[in-house]
C-alpha cells in the first residue's frame, strides 16, 4: 500500500519541483539596458565600418538586482533597436539589410542580431535578436559591436545612431 502511495505521489513532487524552479528562474530574472551612441562618418556603397566599443555597466546592474557577475548563468538578447539620431530628417533609407555582431575578442565575434529587409522612411529599426547565449559578453565590462551592412548610394555626412539593447538576464541567488 505505502508503495502505491509513494508512486502516485512522486509524479506530483516531482511537477510540483520543476515548476518551483521555473518560477525561482522567474524572481531571478531581470533586464539589462545598454544605451550606446556613435557617430557613423559618410559612406560610400561597399565600406567596411569599424567596430564600435560599448561599456555594459552590467556590474551596476547585477548589483541592483543582488548578484554578481559570476552568478549570471542565462543571457539572451531581448530587444535590440537602432535609431538614427541626427542630423535631424535622416531616416534609415540608406540601409538595405544589416547583421550586427557582438564580441569581447577576435575569436569570439558572434552574429547579435539582423534585419535582412529595412523599412524605407523611418528613423528606428528593431533588429530580430539571435538566440545565442550571451553570458560572457555581458559579463565583461566592455564588449564590440561590428555591423555587416548592405548601403545603397554614397553620403558624405557624418550622422549619429543610437543603440537600445535590453538583455535578459537570469542569476542565481547571492
Amino acid at each position: 500500500m505505502k508503495t502505491k502511495r509513494i508512486l502516485l505521489f512522486a509524479p506530483l513532487v516531482l511537477l510540483l519541483a520543476f515548476m518551483g524552479c521555473k518560477k525561482i528562474d522567474q524572481l531571478l530574472t531581470f533586464n539589462v539596458d545598454v544605451t550606446q551612441s556613435v557617430v557613423i562618418p559618410g559612406y560610400l556603397v561597399g565600406a567596411q565600418l569599424p567596430p564600435v566599443k560599448v561599456t555594459t555597466k552590467s556590474e551596476d546592474s547585477f548589483r541592483n538586482n543582488k548578484t554578481t557577475r559570476d552568478k549570471v548563468k542565462n543571457v539572451l538578447l531581448d530587444r535590440l533597436t537602432l535609431t538614427v539620431t541626427n542630423p535631424a530628417g535622416t531616416n534609415f533609407n540608406f540601409l538595405d539589410r544589416i547583421e550586427l555582431y557582438i564580441s569581447t575578442t577576435p575569436n569570439n565575434k558572434i552574429l547579435l542580431a539582423k534585419l535582412y529587409t529595412v523599412p524605407r522612411g523611418v528613423t528606428t529599426i528593431t533588429l530580430e535578436p539571435t538566440t545565442a547565449k550571451l553570458d560572457e559578453y555581458l559579463k565583461s565590462d566592455t564588449y564590440d559591436l561590428t555591423a555587416v551592412a548592405t548601403v545603397n548610394g554614397f553620403n558624405p555626412d557624418d550622422f549619429t545612431v543610437r543603440s537600445d539593447a535590453t538583455f535578459k538576464v537570469t542569476a542565481d541567488p547571492l
